[in-house]
């Protein structure tokens, strides 16, 4: 088992990762960051994330959807946005949030990675 500074450094070595944030998504607050910088903040990115996960939750309780996301793609000119809410039971409320370069990731294997970091990862 990872823990979260661990877990932060391994999405970091995905190739093209810009910056990524462990959120709790009832308060918005980045649990921790790595990454970023002046043209990504990671805390404002993760507040205004928070909104896009609630969003989606909301939208599938009117549906009445019982499924789990898997994660939220959000495409850029130049960037993939990536929201994985974690499925422990330790980790219920908390998402990584993940901005990957379009030009330089693979997007299924940053996605595959990705779910096994989170597998690994205790909080």
């Amino acid at each position: 088992m990872a823990d979260m500074d661990t877990a932060l450094k391994e999405v970091m070595e995905i190739d093209g990762c810009i910056g990524v944030a462990l959120v709790d998504h009832t308060s918005g607050m980045a649990l921790g960051t790595l990454g970023g910088g002046k043209d990504l903040d990671l805390t404002v990115a993760a507040a205004g994330n928070t909104d896009v996960v609630r969003a989606k939750l909301r939208a599938m309780e009117m549906l009445n959807l019982s499924e789990k996301i898997e994660d939220i793609l959000i495409t850029l000119d130049t960037q993939y946005h990536m929201i994985r809410p974690l499925t422990s039971r330790a980790g219920k409320g908390l998402f990584l949030y993940v901005a990957l370069r379009r030009d330089r990731a693979n997007l299924a294997m940053s996605r595959h990675q990705l779910r096994r970091i989170e597998n690994d990862l205790d909080v």
